[in-house]
């Protein structure tokens, strides 16, 4: 790091879980954020803030002005805009170091599988069950962690997945089928602070998995009924007849 680098980091830096080591990891990063919707939007500006070098931005939307109640990385004056477009903007107004790289479409087969082999980190910020099963497929063949968020209404959950140890459950041992209808905001409604909430335990976990401190969601659920303000942690262990990781797939 550079002065201004420990100058800008210094809060992080002092943290003896970080140190100047950590701040290094994080500068050296690199993450995919697949989404930039809800979910998507403080992950994005977190990690840009705290310093995460380089940041790869995917999705094949555009923002609407729906969108504003709750994606906080996009404004009104970016409506009409590729979300990817809209966050990298903010992104460089939050920190003008960070490496941004965009994708306006959605990435599938050979394609997504290059750009997960190439990250440390992988955040699934989507909202329906084909993307989230298609990137931890991908996520468990290349080893590469991945951390999985949702919110609907006012409830929403976070989980982590390390691929790298063979005992470690995956996103299909959570959910083997799903219906996408369950995850829709449009249909569903969702309050907007959660997915605040919810895109910022993503970051937290994606810090800690860079850095190497703590203890992470690997092998849990973390639960939050905000209504309730009820946060409850699950164990999650791994299935052996997933179709995706149990002992019948492979």
């Amino acid at each position: 790091m550079n002065d201004d680098q420990l100058l800008r980091y210094s809060r992080q830096v002092m943290l003896p879980d970080v140190d100047v080591q950590g701040q290094d990891k994080l500068l050296e990063a690199s993450v995919a954020i697949i989404g930039l919707g809800g979910l998507g939007s403080p992950v994005a500006m977190y990690l840009a803030a705290t310093g995460v070098g380089r940041m790869t931005l995917v999705d094949d939307d555009l923002v609407d002005e729906s969108n504003l109640q709750r994606q906080i990385v996009h404004r009104e004056s970016t409506v009409g805009e590729a979300k990817v477009k809209s966050a990298e903007e903010t992104i460089r107004t939050l920190n003008h170091e960070a490496v941004v790289d965009t994708y306006d479409r959605r990435l599938t087969g050979a394609e997504l599988h290059s750009l997960v082999d190439s990250v440390n980190v992988v955040v699934d910020a989507t909202d329906n069950f084909g993307s989230r099963y298609e990137i931890n497929e991908v996520c468990l063949s290349t080893q590469t962690p991945l951390v999985s968020g949702a919110a609907i209404r006012t409830e929403g959950q976070v989980a982590v997945f390390d691929f790298a140890n063979p005992d470690s459950p995956c996103y299909r041992c959570l959910y083997s089928d799903g219906a996408d209808e369950e995850l829709n905001c449009a249909e569903n409604g969702v309050i907007a602070p959660l997915v605040g909430i919810i895109g910022t335990i993503q970051a937290m976990e994606t810090v800690k998995l860079i850095v190497g401190f703590g203890d992470t969601l690997i092998g849990y659920v973390l639960y939050i009924d905000a209504k309730r303000m009820d946060l409850r942690k699950f164990k999650l262990p791994k299935n052996p007849n997933c179709p995706t990781c149990g002992t019948s797939s492979i």
